[in-house]
């Protein structure tokens, strides 16, 4: 179902919000926004209040590019919204995030679901891309992002074929991925001591499953679960079981 409809744009942001509830905050990666988590959007918001920020990722000038500038951006919309007691849910570079935001404003956050997060490390998405005009090319990239390469329908690899073939959102692509990189939090993960669930795909490639056992060794509170046959985009690849996963631990976490 298409979450067009509940977009809504107010000062300098644009978000989805649907449902009421106890706040969850969802945080997209780098390729793609509402598609990817369309399963997560329909199912939580019959319980809770979804909010989904959008990013802006190729909007700003090349040097503000960054986790840290995105972060900024994500607290101010926090403010924004007078969100308080929020849980974050953060995919890939939505992840890296969702803990430069916990990290940062620790009283207005309640817990975090992290999934394929970066932080730590990451397989960096190719690093350059020699034959970004090459269809075939672009879709084994995508498809090493997933277990079951049929994820990469031909909708997704049309998506991130404009996203890489538009030189400015390209260069902001590649500045962000370098800047995750820079960015590494394994010295800040003992400061958390808010509820963090993780939920993995043991295939992933991007995050490989050693990424998802730091993480969890070094943030106080966590639960680790994993899903098999998974990549890197684990509510995309096996919805029903994010779904379920995440289901089962915010109902034991929030009171």
């Amino acid at each position: 179902m298409s979450h067009e409809k509940y977009i809504k744009k107010e000062g300098e942001f644009e978000y989805l919000e649907k449902g009421e509830g106890h706040t969850l905050v969802v945080l997209h990666g780098l390729f793609g926004a509402l598609s990817n988590f369309a399963d997560v959007i329909d199912n939580f918001s019959k319980k809770y209040r979804v909010i989904v920020p959008l990013m802006p990722l190729y909007e700003l000038p090349l040097l503000k590019t960054s986790v840290g500038s995105m972060a900024k951006y994500i607290q101010n919309f926090i403010k924004f919204k007078k969100l308080d007691n929020v849980t974050l849910l953060g995919n890939s570079l939505g992840g890296h995030i969702a803990l430069v935001c916990a990290l940062e404003i620790p009283e207005k956050i309640h817990s975090m679901v992290l999934t394929g997060s970066s932080g730590l490390y990451e397989n960096a998405f190719g690093g350059s891309f020699p034959r970004r005009e090459d269809k075939e090319y672009l879709r084994k990239k995508i498809a090493v992002t997933f277990y079951d390469p049929a994820v990469a329908t031909d909708e997704l690899v049309d998506e991130v074929f404009k996203i890489v073939n538009d030189r400015n959102k390209l260069i902001r692509i590649l500045a962000l991925a370098k800047s995750a990189i820079r960015h590494n939090m394994s010295e800040d993960l003992q400061k958390f001591n808010m509820p963090a669930c993780l939920i993995w795909g043991k295939n992933d490639a991007v995050t490989p499953p050693e990424v998802a056992e730091e993480f969890h060794s070094k943030l106080p509170n966590s639960e680790l679960h994993w899903i098999d046959k998974c990549g890197h985009a684990a509510m995309m690849e096996h919805p029903d079981e994010f779904n379920r996963l995440l289901d089962d631990w915010l109902s034991r976490n929030i009171h």
